[in-house]
C-alpha cells in the first residue's frame, strides 16, 4: 500500500477529502522522522513504539574479495509491534 493508497482509504472510511488526509498523513510522516532525527522516541498505544539504537562499530566482510572491513557505528529506526497490532496480523 502507497501514501496514495492510505489517503484513498482513509477519505473513502471518514467522507474527508483525499487532499485533506494527504496532507494530515504527510504531516503525521514527518512529525515522526523530525522526532526521531532529534533522538526521541514515539509510543502509538496498541500499534507499538519507534526508537533510536546505537548500533556498535563491527567487522564485516567484503563478499566478492574476502577481505574484511570495519563497520563504523551509526544509529538506526528500531519497531516494536504493540499487542494488538502484534494480535491482528496473526
Amino acid at each position: 500500500m502507497t501514501k496514495r493508497d492510505l489517503a484513498v482509504n482513509i477519505a473513502q472510511k471518514t467522507g474527508i477529502t483525499q487532499s485533506l488526509i494527504q496532507k494530515v498523513v504527510d504531516a503525521l510522516l514527518n512529525e515522526i522522522t523530525e522526532t526521531l532525527a532529534q533522538g526521541q522516541g514515539i509510543e502509538l498505544r496498541n500499534f507499538g513504539v519507534f526508537k533510536i539504537k546505537n548500533r556498535k562499530e563491527r567487522i564485516g566482510r567484503n563478499p566478492r574479495t574476502g577481505e574484511t572491513v570495519s563497520i563504523p557505528p551509526k544509529k538506526i529506526v528500531y519497531f516494536k509491534v504493540g499487542k494488538i497490532l502484534k494480535e491482528r496480523v496473526k
